[in-house]
């Protein structure tokens, strides 16, 4: 009975992983202005929802973490006309294609070569800018497969798919059926792949990434332009009923700054989700506890708190918790502001001693291992460096976790910028075709 019953599991699986691989539509993503992403989820804050009771500090470490990381089966074209446009089929042969790590650059493994760029579009020497248009003639596309296998522990669970970076676009199937469509080279794409996939089994996770999109005329910085996966990816499991996305402002009170002011606001599955809320001080000592709020927002003080700043980054650690999922955020005091044309930190004049730094790596390129971070924060912290600007799009969410945590200020900046396009009346910010891509 125990084999029929899988027999007739994996038969359900082919069969709905069969359907759905429809044909290209005649306006396709890549090439829209107004569709920044298919089946995405919206974007959140930088979290990790552990199984309650787990201890582990890392998500690395978690039962509910699958790395995607490592070898893929990789396919390159020069010409996007010639890319396969079924790479997530289920009967595609991809024994004969070549491999390439993710995270990984292409260029960086011997297709096509890196091509450095200031206030111009990269393929300047050869197409006239035609936004939203972009060329087919060398734009290059890869295809990615790789089989994985889902933890039977996970049914139950929500699947979610996250790819922390990719240039410039993603197009993700599952078991041979499109899941959904991503662009913006700087950002994470998150996808619910639950209804794709087949619990205790392999499932075929494919992806196709074009170097050039309608985006790409909205990421005209000054650096190398290159192409590929340029940070980490996993899968990773989610109760159905959760805390969806947290904000928090930890801010002081301007006239001792010595009390916190706690602001959090929460976005739940169901507005009536009890969670339990636990601040500890970096000795793991309880300043806080609500047991079973129900709330979405709440305003919390706590009195004689110790401030955040670059010369002492002391961190506390808010702990959410729902029946069977918890959260752990760290987070640190602190006020900014502008008075008198002066810049005050917790109240006092600072100096900001800075650098501009770009997500660039000797060996990887765009993709920057978590020991090149580290080596980057400690060298700063050494040199009397106080603070850091994400030249110029989103970083990775490690690196701010080490500037929190090593005590880094940071200027962060939107991944927006055509200059290639010029300026005033030329500049696609007039353009209403391009309102949603802004």
């Amino acid at each position: 009975m125990m084999k029929k019953s899988r027999f007739l599991l994996s038969l359900l699986c082919l069969m709905v992983s069969t359907m759905g691989w429809g044909r290209e539509k005649s306006l396709a993503p890549w090439r829209d202005p107004a569709v920044n992403g298919v089946n995405r989820l919206p974007m959140r804050a930088d979290y990790f929802a552990f199984q309650l009771g787990e201890e582990t500090a890392t998500k690395e470490h978690s039962s509910r973490y699958l790395s995607l990381n490592g070898p893929w089966h990789f396919l390159w074209v020069r010409h996007a006309e010639d890319r396969p446009r079924d790479f997530g089929a289920l009967r595609l042969e991809d024994r004969s294609w070549a491999t390439i790590p993710v995270p990984g650059i292409w260029e960086l493994h011997g297709y096509g070569a890196p091509l450095y760029a200031n206030a111009v579009y990269a393929w300047h020497n050869q197409f006239k800018n035609d936004p939203p248009i972009v060329p087919l003639r060398e734009n290059h596309v890869g295809s990615y497969r790789r089989r994985i296998l889902i933890p039977s522990a996970w049914r139950g669970k929500r699947i979610i798919a996250h790819f922390g970076a990719v240039s410039s676009s993603l197009t993700l199937a599952v078991n041979g059926r499109e899941v959904g469509y991503s662009e913006d080279s700087k950002l994470p794409a998150e996808f619910d792949i639950t209804p794709y996939v087949c619990f205790g089994e392999e499932n075929l996770l494919a992806f196709q990434v074009f170097r050039w999109v309608d985006g790409t005329y909205l990421e005209c910085q000054d650096f190398w332009r290159l192409s590929g996966v340029a940070r980490d990816c996993y899968l990773y499991a989610r109760s159905p009923q959760r805390i969806e996305d947290v904000q928090l402002v930890a801010d002081l009170d301007t006239l001792h700054y010595q009390t916190g002011l706690l602001s959090l606001k929460l976005q739940k599955t169901s507005a009536n989700l009890p969670v339990s809320l636990t601040l500890r001080d970096a000795e793991g000592k309880i300043c806080l506890q609500r047991k079973s709020v129900t709330a979405s927002s709440l305003q919390l003080e706590l009195p004689s708190v110790r401030p955040w700043s670059a010369e002492d980054p002391y961190r506390y650690t808010l702990e959410l918790e729902t029946a069977d999922e918890v959260i752990r955020q760290p987070i640190g005091f602190r006020n900014v502001r502008v008075a008198g044309g002066q810049l005050l930190f917790n109240g006092q004049p600072i100096l900001l001693k800075g650098v501009n730094r770009h997500e660039m790596d000797p060996d990887g390129g765009y993709y920057v291992s978590r020991e090149r971070m580290l080596q980057d924060v400690r060298l700063m912290k050494e040199l009397n460096i106080n603070a850091v600007r994400t030249s110029h799009y989103p970083n990775d969410d490690y690196w701010y976790e080490l500037c929190d945590r090593y005590g880094i200020y940071v200027v962060s900046e939107a991944n927006l910028e055509s200059h290639g396009m010029g300026y005033g009346k030329e500049s696609l910010a007039h353009r209403a075709d391009f309102l949603t891509a802004h």
